[in-house]
């Protein structure tokens, strides 16, 4: 790739200095390097912050209540749950570690929901202890678990029914999340969703608070979001016709899609904002339903393009394929413990030179890790100085979602530190393991 970098690509405040050196928020990514070794994780808090702003102001509106949580999974810490709080979200969590991670960070539990398909009894016992917003159904075995754990805490908890509308969102079939054939929801063709919603209202420690749809994720337009709120409105018609009641709340979810290279083209968040919620509109028109209280979970979107990975070069190797082609493997010092998309996605991404400026003569080359694994890829294709030696620093763009948070220990090796900057000042998120802390859980030699 060349020097420049593409400001729908890498962190707002990314640029290159005089020396050549990229650097986020007035500091090198040479000088964070030297403070925090490689890999390491770069945040530019501004842009988080500023990015979770716009979500708040683009589906703040006059006719429509609007809630934004900001979904945990993607990336979270204390820090990071401080400053989108900060800027007005909420917090969507999937597992009783993020609600935790939320709560050590003084979000109020009013503003939080918890997702997840699978939630264990203590899992849901946490939550109603703490008293989350909001539980998204999942499973009719679900309803009875909760209702009881309730009832014994002498509350009735609010509840969320997660329906599959038979959407399916034109994205890697892993990410995608609304088609029939896959473990999330309850499928509104086959009457399960009305099962679960007879048995929520036959409930006593149970609420029908509304409906929650969720059509995959890295989505470019609001097609699909189109589809889907056209049938949970109807599916809301129905609840409204053969129960009496209209529900009060309706969340899209979230997925939004990211720039990752060069041609990727999605909506800003206004656009999208604007889309969803004249679909909103429309839909709730044409049954002549309430326009419910309307809930978006925005993560990657948030965090994904204000994040980067630096790594330093270890090895370059030429290798020679059967068509004559010379393809230039550059290992790197991590790989898929830090960032396991590439092997689970093919995803692609935008790498730099970072330490000095890229020189013209750029070469053919796969980016790999350090791992004892083939598929132990971090960028597959890219261009790359010639140059390019041991000791080089490379920066890989819109590494902030889904990376550090699916990070492995694999072979033994640490998971990077992450850190953010704000006005050429760095501060700690993460800090780096170290080989005691891989060791920790690991009792020894009796």
């Amino acid at each position: 790739m060349s020097g420049q970098l593409n400001p729908q690509i890498w962190p707002a405040s990314a640029t290159r200095n005089s020396a050549g050196e990229i650097s986020i928020a007035g500091l090198s990514v040479t000088e964070i390097a030297k403070e925090y070794g490689t890999p390491v994780f770069v945040f530019d808090e501004a842009d988080v912050r500023k990015r979770a702003r716009d979500y708040v102001t683009a589906f703040t509106v006059d006719d429509i209540q609007t809630t934004v949580h900001y979904a945990a999974k993607a990336f979270i810490t204390t820090k990071i749950a401080q400053w989108v709080h900060q800027e007005g979200l909420g917090i969507d969590v999937a597992s009783a570690g993020e609600l935790e991670v939320a709560l050590r960070a003084g979000i109020d539990p009013s503003h939080i929901i918890m997702h997840g398909n699978n939630k264990s009894v203590s899992d849901l016992e946490r939550a109603v202890e703490v008293g989350v917003a909001r539980i998204v159904i999942d499973s009719l075995i679900e309803i009875e678990r909760l209702n009881a754990i309730a009832a014994r805490a002498g509350i009735v908890q609010q509840v969320l029914l997660r329906l599959t509308v038979g959407v399916e969102a034109h994205t890697h079939e892993a990410i995608s999340t609304a088609h029939e054939d896959q473990k999330f929801g309850l499928s509104v063709a086959s009457g399960m969703a009305m099962a679960a919603v007879e048995s929520v209202l036959a409930c006593d420690a149970l609420s029908l608070a509304g409906l929650h749809s969720h059509i995959g994720s890295q989505i470019f337009d609001a097609t699909g979001f189109e589809l889907a709120t056209h049938r949970v409105v109807d599916f809301a018609a129905q609840i409204r016709d053969i129960h009496g009641i209209s529900v009060s709340e309706l969340d899209v979810g979230g997925g939004m899609g990211i720039a990752y290279v060069a041609g990727d083209d999605p909506l800003d968040v206004f656009e999208m904002a604007n889309s969803i919620l004249d679909i909103v509109r429309t839909q709730c028109a044409r049954v002549k339903l309430p326009i419910p209280h309307i809930s978006v979970e925005p993560g990657r979107a948030i965090i994904g393009n204000p994040g980067i990975t630096v790594y330093e070069v270890g090895t370059v190797k030429p290798v020679v394929l059967d068509s004559g082609m010379v393809r230039h493997y550059i290992s790197v010092d991590g790989g898929m413990s830090d960032n396991i998309r590439t092997a689970l996605y093919d995803a692609q991404y935008s790498i730099s030179l970072a330490n000095r400026t890229p020189g013209d003569l750029q070469v053919i080359s796969r980016v790999v890790g350090k791992h004892c694994e083939t598929g132990d890829i971090v960028v597959r294709d890219c261009e790359l100085p010639a140059d390019i030696r041991p000791g080089d620093l490379v920066a890989v763009a819109a590494t902030g979602a889904y990376c550090r948070s699916m990070a492995s220990n694999y072979n033994h090796i640490p998971r990077p530190a992450v850190v953010s900057v704000a006005r050429g000042v760095s501060q700690v998120l993460l800090r780096r393991e170290s080989i005691a802390d891989v060791l920790a859980t690991d009792p020894g030699i009796n």
